[in-house]
C-alpha cells in the first residue's frame, strides 16, 4: 500500500497583505461596508496577514517554499506589490516566487510587464477574468475579455517574456478559455482553484466537469487544486473527494498541484484541514504521483529551483 505523502511541500498559491498600506480596494471596501462578497463575509480575514501569520497557519504541513499570487493590489499603484514583497524577510521560503498583477488591456501593459519580468522573483502574471452576472460574485469588471484584441496583445507580451499566466475564471467561461489556450500554444497557463465550480446544482457541476475535461486535453495548461471550500460551504471530505478526483482524472498529477489559497481559504477551513483533505484523497496514488501534486509540479511550473526530494533521497520511503 502506498504511504501517505509526508515529504516537502510547495504551496503555489497564497496571499499576503498589510492593510495599513491602503492598497487592497476589495479589502478596504469590505472593512467599510461589511457587504457580502463572492466569498461571503470577509470579516475573519480583515487583518494584516504577513509571513509570520502564514508560517503559523502552515507550521504542521512541511511547507518549504511558496508562490505569492497577487492579492488585488490597487492598479493605481502598479509594480508596488512586487517591490513590497522584495522588502520582506523571505528567508523561510515563503513568497520565494511571485505571480504579479498587470491588467493586460491597460494602456501601459507592455511597459509594466517588462518591468515585472526584470524582477527574477516574478515568474507569472494574473489578470482575473471571473465574471458573473451577479455583481456580488463578480471579480472581473466585464465579460469576454479573453477574446478582446487589446487584452490578447497584452497576453502576447506575457508569452514573449516567458512568464506563466494564471487563469482565474468561472466554468461558463471555459469554452472561451479553451480557444484562448489553443491560440497561445507556447504560453504556459495555470487554471486556478480547480476551475471554480461555484454552481453546485446538477447542471452547474456537469458544466464544470465537461469544461474541465476539455481543458485537460491541452498540454500547455496546468491546474491548481485550491480553495475548493469556497464553492462548497458545507464541505466534508466526501463532498470534496469527487471534485479533486475529477481534477486529477482530467489533468493527471504531473500537470496538477495542491495549493492553499490562504488566508482566503481560511474563511471556510483551517490550513491543516485543507491539507488533510489533500493528503487523504491522494493517499491511494503512487509516491511519485503524490510528490508531483505536493511538490514537483509547482517546482517546475513556477521555477522555484528547489532540490527535488526524488533526487536527494526520501529516507524511509526509498
Amino acid at each position: 500500500m502506498t504511504e501517505r505523502y509526508d515529504g516537502p511541500v510547495i504551496d503555489p498559491h497564497h496571499h499576503l497583505w498589510d492593510l495599513g498600506l491602503q492598497r487592497h480596494p476589495w479589502l478596504q471596501k469590505a472593512q467599510t461596508s461589511g457587504d457580502e462578497t463572492a466569498l461571503g463575509s470577509l470579516a475573519p480575514i480583515l487583518r494584516n496577514y504577513g509571513i509570520d501569520d502564514y508560517r503559523a497557519d502552515a507550521a504542521r504541513q512541511n511547507v518549504v517554499a511558496t508562490v505569492h499570487v497577487e492579492a488585488g493590489w490597487s492598479v493605481a499603484h502598479p509594480l508596488e506589490e512586487s517591490r513590497w514583497l522584495d522588502g520582506l524577510d523571505r528567508s523561510s521560503g515563503v513568497a520565494r516566487r511571485y505571480v504579479a498583477r498587470v491588467p493586460l488591456d491597460g494602456p501601459d501593459a507592455a511597459r509594466l510587464l517588462e518591468a515585472e519580468a526584470e524582477n527574477p522573483n516574478v515568474v507569472g502574471i494574473r489578470d482575473i477574468l471571473s465574471w458573473h452576472p451577479d455583481v456580488a460574485k463578480r471579480f472581473a469588471l466585464r465579460p469576454d475579455r479573453m477574446g478582446d484584441a487589446a487584452w490578447r496583445a497584452g497576453l502576447a507580451e506575457v508569452a514573449r517574456l516567458g512568464l506563466v499566466f494564471d487563469l482565474m475564471l468561472y466554468p461558463w467561461q471555459m469554452a472561451e478559455a479553451l480557444d484562448l489556450v489553443r491560440a497561445f500554444p507556447h504560453t504556459l497557463f495555470v487554471l486556478n482553484h480547480g476551475g471554480s465550480p461555484v454552481d453546485r446544482t446538477e447542471d452547474g457541476m456537469a458544466l464544470w466537469r465537461r469544461g474541465l475535461r476539455a481543458l485537460g486535453d491541452e498540454p500547455n495548461l496546468r491546474l491548481k487544486i485550491s480553495d475548493l471550500v469556497a464553492y462548497d460551504n458545507d464541505w466534508t471530505l466526501e463532498s470534496l473527494r469527487p471534485v479533486i478526483e475529477h481534477c486529477l482524472d482530467c489533468f493527471g498529477p504531473e500537470r496538477a498541484m495542491f495549493a492553499s489559497d490562504f488566508p482566503v481559504a481560511g474563511l471556510r477551513a483551517s490550513f491543516d484541514e485543507v491539507y488533510q483533505v489533500f493528503r487523504t484523497v491522494a493517499a491511494g496514488l503512487s509516491w511519485d504521483e503524490q510528490r508531483a501534486l505536493f511538490f514537483a509540479t509547482a517546482n517546475d511550473t513556477y521555477r522555484l529551483d528547489m532540490a527535488d526530494p526524488a533526487e536527494t533521497g526520501r529516507g524511509s520511503h526509498v
